[in-house]
């Protein structure tokens, strides 16, 4: 499997040219994610593990990568992200199971123990 650190930093740098390509569309996503993800009834926190495990159910890479590294930011543990992609498996079945490796080999790369 390749590295999950460099390919999120590959999906990154496309990102902005598509923010730059479609800068209307990009702005009202970063306003509705600037919304949402800030503490309010759920802490931030709580709201970047719900995110990361219906990124896992979805399949969608990016998105996996981008919510566990910022659950990572808002103080969630390993143990923490584990149990939500426990929850993800036994909503999703194996595609789930699969998608959590990559979450496994993430925080092995950089160093969460």
């Amino acid at each position: 499997m390749e590295s999950q650190v460099k390919l999120l930093d590959e999906i990154m740098k496309v990102s902005d040219r598509f923010e730059k390509a479609l800068p209307a569309l990009t702005t009202a996503q970063s306003a509705v994610r600037s919304e949402v993800y800030r503490d309010g009834a759920l802490p931030i926190k709580v709201k970047w593990l719900i995110g990361l495990g219906i990124a896992i159910k979805a399949g969608c890479v990016p998105c996996i990568l981008a919510r566990t590294r910022r659950a990572l930011e808002a103080g969630a543990t390993r143990d923490e992200i584990l149990e939500v992609c426990s929850v993800a498996i036994a909503m999703g079945g194996t595609i789930c199971t699969s998608e959590s490796l990559r979450v496994i080999q993430f925080l092995d790369e950089l160093g969460v123990k």
